[in-house]
């Protein structure tokens, strides 16, 4: 091994930290793009699962491996800025019919029950319900759903599985909220 041929102590010892410092980079890099990345939430879409400001830890595995079910919390670049990733609760999965009918969703023909958003629904979007969601798609909504953006509105509309990014595991900022996300 090249370590082995290295005579120097001072330099053999430098070449054991730059492999074990590569190999530790090249882990940490092979993890954030296989299974973990770190999400920002920005703004009060999600509010009060999560605010603004709140940094989350995304599980890339369980979107790879699997589909998100309903109630799972996701992430997926926003359609006006893909740089950007939207964090919203899955609402209805393929095959779902979602609708909206005064100040409530409806799946399934059952009343959607969402003990986190205790407002009014205001506007149920520009999309037309009922809505079936289509195999690969899912509906989501934003928690404050008087201050989301979500697939109520054509600008978003259903998100494809293929673009999750993935489903949020952990709050790791601020740390007195540290915690699993539900």
């Amino acid at each position: 091994m090249l370590k082995n041929r290295i005579q120097n102590p001072a330099v053999r010892n430098l070449v054991e930290w730059v492999i074990a410092i590569g190999f530790a980079l090249l882990l940490f890099f092979a993890l954030r793009m296989f299974l973990f990345r770190v999400a920002h939430v920005s703004g009060a879409s999600m509010s009060p699962t999560l605010v603004d400001g709140d940094r989350v830890i995304l599980n890339r595995a369980a979107v790879v491996f699997g589909e998100p079910r309903a109630g799972d919390i996701i992430a997926f670049p926003y359609p006006a800025n893909p740089s950007e990733h939207h964090i919203k609760r899955v609402i209805g999965v393929p095959g779902d019919i979602v609708d909206f009918t005064g100040d409530r969703f409806i799946v399934n023909g059952n009343p959607l029950d969402d003990d986190f958003s205790h407002e009014w629904v205001r506007s149920g979007g520009n999309v037309a319900f009922p809505l079936i969601v289509e195999e690969g798609h899912f509906f989501v909504l934003g928690d404050n759903r008087n201050a989301s953006k979500d697939s109520r509105y054509s600008t978003v509309g259903t998100i494809a599985g293929g673009d999750i990014v993935g489903r949020v595991l952990v709050r790791i900022w601020p740390f007195d909220s540290f915690g699993q996300v539900d």
